[in-house]
């Protein structure tokens, strides 16, 4: 036991010694939108940190940064492992979380974002945001957030700046992305060891309509920085956005690996070494959709769930089935999901894999959604903290226990 403790210490400096020679001075007091908005040293950054917090708790070692504090959670989508991932790395760092309700705040009379965003910053050191399901609205309302508590902050109205992290929007969900790279990282043996390997992120049959698009576009917006070779797979009419695609392609051309789309999920998974089978709407369907709410117009709103409903059904072959999975690397690719998955016969009728496939990958699937609190904790300790060398190496030597006994 000695030894694999005083090899997990070993392994733990490392971290913070490959930490100290990257550039993060621009993660510092800043916030986390999209992934393709920092530089790879950056990147590199949040997933050493990611790596020496676990490393902490696993050995017992408390890795609480603040005495005190917030940090708000503001959920426009429902979720599970998102909600509770932010809950932890908040209560990981030291810092408690208060939910924002909003059907319980003054938003439902008219209170403006400028003015929500100052009133619950003032003991505040982080606010998550999930905001997925209109185009053109996530990511926008998370950008006024933070530019209202900068203003509160540079007005001196609030004594700190909040780090805003975005915990998924319309474009782009930068911790499940980052937290599937850090599980296919440590997979694979290294970031070194994912250059050309096929990763293919298809679409997959769902019995339900409205899932949004940020989960595909952030996996090829992420995995092409690493020199993937990333194939997007999805039936005829079920774009992404294309801006996105475009952000792929600029970065498969920088890092050596290659962007290439097929109407094929036999194609798709063909000799790949990572499937990644997840249901999306089309971004068309979208845009609609959001005019519709935005018009207030809910006939139009049933009708298109009907359209898409019956697109979908004709689509029902897209699963993840045994079959497909063994057209993959000596039938052993990494099978990916941000969860939960629609099973067949175990959720749904039919859905985006077969049980036999889910059941055999439940344990690394679990294993990949574990990485997503400290992804998300690495994000604020490194927008919160300007040495986080330092600080990592505080609490080592401090050596404070999380749980006694």
């Amino acid at each position: 036991m000695k030894q694999e403790d005083e090899a997990m210490s070993d392994g733990f400096r490392e971290i913070v010694r490959q930490l100290e020679a990257l550039d993060l001075k621009n993660m510092y007091k800043n916030d986390f939108f999209l992934t393709w908005d920092k530089t790879g040293e950056e990147l590199a950054g949040v997933f050493a940190v990611a790596d020496a917090l676990r490393s902490l708790r696993e050995r017992n070692i408390s890795a609480k940064i603040f005495d005190s504090g917030l940090g708000i959670s503001i959920f426009r989508d429902n979720s599970t492992r998102t909600r509770f991932s932010f809950a932890s790395a908040c209560n990981l760092l030291g810092l408690e979380v208060q939910d924002l309700e909003e059907g319980k705040s003054q938003i439902a009379h008219g209170e403006t974002v400028r003015e929500t965003a100052t009133m619950i910053s003032f003991m505040a050191d982080v606010i998550g945001i999930r905001d997925d399901m209109y185009i053109g609205k996530g990511h926008a309302y998370m950008q006024a957030v933070a530019d209202a508590a900068e203003e509160g902050y540079q007005d001196g109205v609030l004594e700190q700046r909040p780090t805003l992290v975005n915990l998924q929007c319309d474009i782009d969900h930068p911790t499940q992305c980052m937290a599937d790279l850090l599980h296919i990282i440590h997979h694979f043996g290294g970031v070194e060891q994912l250059k050309g390997k096929k990763l293919a992120m298809t679409w997959a049959y769902s019995p339900s309509y409205g899932k949004p698009l940020s989960v595909p576009q952030g996996v090829i917006g992420l995995m092409t920085r690493f020199g993937m070779d990333v194939v997007l797979a999805h039936p005829e009419g079920y774009e992404i956005m294309p801006q996105v695609e475009e952000v792929a392609r600029a970065n498969a051309a920088q890092s050596g690996g290659s962007f290439a789309k097929v109407s094929s999920m036999d194609e798709a998974f063909r000799d790949a070494d990572l499937v990644y089978p997840k249901s999306w709407a089309p971004f068309a369907a979208m845009e609609q959709r959001t005019q519709l709410y935005g018009n207030g117009d809910f006939d139009g709103i049933r009708e298109l769930e009907r359209k898409l409903l019956a697109q979908n059904a004709g689509h029902k072959d897209w699963e993840c089935t045994e079959e497909k999975m063994a057209l993959t690397r000596d039938g052993k690719a990494l099978y990916l999901h941000c969860l939960p998955a629609d099973i067949t016969g175990i959720s749904c009728h039919s859905g985006e894999v077969a049980a036999s496939v889910f059941d055999r990958y439940r344990v690394p699937l679990y294993r990949q959604a574990s990485y997503k609190p400290y992804i998300i904790a690495a994000m604020i300790l490194l927008a919160q903290t300007e040495h986080p060398a330092a600080i990592l190496r505080a609490l080592e030597k401090r050596g404070a226990e999380r749980r006694k006994g």
